[in-house]
Formats: structure tokens, sequence, C-alpha cells
């Protein structure tokens, strides 16, 4: 669809991420379980902060990611979440417009403070966030740009935005203004934890048709279906939206549709450095296809391409050009 200004609007969670790597030991001392995200308050945020080793600050938040991703692309772009007008949320609005991402949402004046999540990866490349939510809490309807969203061929949002109350008003605003401009809309499901405490609102989510496109990883599928065959969740979720993307990790990744299947395999890598931000990457690069009119392995295998860049050096977001990335695959 050409008539439209962006290729994907993601919804999210504006976030600063404190990267540090740590071992095992630390993360048991500390009480933090591995391999998820993990919502802290603001003491805890100063603790972990206080005992973190040398770090690295970069714009992070899953959608946020994904955006980056698709302007890296080439697409064009667009993203709403909620900052403060503060050093942090400086350093966000910075980060992501410099990138190429339309970013214009209005932030706080003054208090909470910008979101920060604060990363420990572990020797064997697993992240495990700690993550304070400050203002992306305020995120509301008042924030969706109706000309933005009928203007945005895909628009996404993760799935950890469904905690804040108030931004589930807006993603359904915006789920609503996409579906009248015939657009379509899509979520992915951003970690266990929150299925776990959403499954019912995901399903009536993807069955209501709010949602046409959802992307998970393997652990998430089963969560979802309460099952432990990838098989049966397979099946589960192609009755449930129009895509499901599911991406497993050295395995490579599933499409489905009601009557399609396609299995692509993970892209090689040379060594795991961190996986933070592999879901987002992932997301970006199918997205990009999709809106870019290439068949759904292709799709899948520029996600795959995005995916095993970042997975290949510490921080969210390719260092190196996935445009020339992609030209170089051949694509």
């Amino acid at each position: 669809m050409k008539d439209s200004r962006y290729d994907v609007l993601t919804i999210g969670n504006a976030i600063v991420d404190i990267i540090a790597s740590t071992d095992d030991d630390f993360l048991i001392a500390e009480n933090i379980k591995k391999g998820a995200m993990n919502l802290i308050d603001t003491e805890r945020a100063e603790h972990l902060y206080s005992v973190m080793g040398p770090a690295i600050e970069a714009s992070g938040g899953s959608a946020a990611n994904t955006a980056a991703g698709v302007a890296g692309f080439g697409g064009k772009a667009a993203y709403f979440g909620k900052v403060t007008d503060d050093a942090l949320g400086k350093i966000f609005t910075h980060d992501i417009r410099a990138i190429g991402v339309d970013y214009d949402t209005a932030p706080l004046e003054h208090t909470p403070p910008t979101a920060r999540s604060m990363i420990f990866v572990t020797p064997d490349g697993e992240r495990s966030m700690n993550t304070y939510l400050g203002a992306c809490v305020e995120l509301g309807p008042e924030d969706i740009d109706e000309d933005v969203v009928s203007q945005a061929v895909i628009t996404y949002f993760e799935g950890y935005l469904w905690d804040p109350p108030r931004a589930k008003d807006a993603i359904r605003l915006a789920a609503d203004i996409a579906h009248r401009a015939n657009r379509s809309f899509a979520m992915t499901l951003s970690d266990p934890f929150c299925v776990d405490r959403y499954r019912d609102e995901f399903l009536e989510l993807m069955r209501s048709g709010t949602v046409d496109i959802v992307f998970a990883n393997e652990v998430e599928l089963k969560s979802l279906y309460e099952t432990s065959s990838f098989e049966s969740g397979l099946e589960a979720i192609r009755e449930d939206c129009r895509i499901g993307i599911i991406t497993r990790s050295e395995k490579g990744s599933v499409t489905v549709t009601r009557d399609e299947t396609h299995v692509v395999n993970a892209h090689p890598i040379e060594k795991l450095v961190d996986t933070t931000g592999a879901g987002d990457l992932y997301a970006a690069g199918f997205l990009y296809g999709l809106t870019n009119g290439r068949e759904l392995p292709d799709c899948a295998r520029l996600g795959g391409l995005a995916a095993a860049l970042v997975i290949q050096q510490i921080g969210p977001r390719p260092n190196q050009s996935l445009k020339a990335a992609m030209e170089e695959e051949g694509f």
C-alpha cells in the first residue's frame, strides 16, 4: 500500500537500557530471574544500579528497537512512547530520531522519570532485564495520533505495554483507527511473564480480530496455549490470527496462516554475544519485508538476518547497516 506515509508504526515502552556483563552467581545473589523481564520499583532500580558493573547506556524498549530496525532497513517508521523531559528522556528522543524514526509523543514535564531497564548479560548471551517503567505508565489515548496510525501500513505494539492500564485504552484506540483505515494491527507477546499475566486478554485480542499478526517465541507460544507441544500451539495460533510468526532461536522460525506453513532456518552466526533485541529485530526485518511486498518466507529470512546481526554484539540495535547487510545477502 504505497499511499501510506509509513511502513510501520510501533507503540511501546520508551526505555533507556543500561547493559552490563555479569555471571549467574550475581543473578542468584540479587534474586534476579534469569532470562525474563522483571518489573521493579524505584528503590530496587537504585539498588541494582549501585551494584552493577561498568555499563553501556543505549536507547531501547522493545517496540522502539523494532522501529529502529525498520528504519535501518530503509523503511519508513514511526513510534509512540512516553518519556519525561529529563536527561534520559532527551537521550531516548535524540537516539530514535537520529536513526530515522518519526517520534513526536509529547514528553512529561516533571515526574515520574523516564523509564530505564538494567540488563544483565551472562556469558551464555542470555539477558535478564530489570525494568523501572517510570514515565511509560503515563501513555494514554491522548498520545495516539490518528493521522499517523491511519497512514501506517502496519501498527505494531509490544505485549510489555499491556501492563499500564491506560495503555490498554490507547492500544485499542489505535487498533480501531488502523482497521477503519484498512490497515493491519500486530503485536508481540514479548515475554512469558506477560503471557502468564494476560493470557485471556491476549487471546481475546486475537480472536476478536483486534490483532491480525502475532509474533511469539516458542516458550511464549506454549505458555499462551498452556501446552507442552509446539505442534499443538502452532495449530492453535493458526486459527486465532491472520499470520502467526514463531521464533525458535537456533532452530529458525515458523510462519503460519490458516492455509500455509513456512519453516525458515536461522541465519548463521559466528558467536553469540548478547540476545538483547533479538526478537525485536526479527520483527523489524519481518515487518519491513511484509510492508514492502515480500513473500512470507523472505520476510522470515529478513527477520533472521536482523536478529543474527544484533545477537553478535552488545546492545539492542545493530551497529552495522541493515540495509547494506540485506543487499549483501541478495534481497
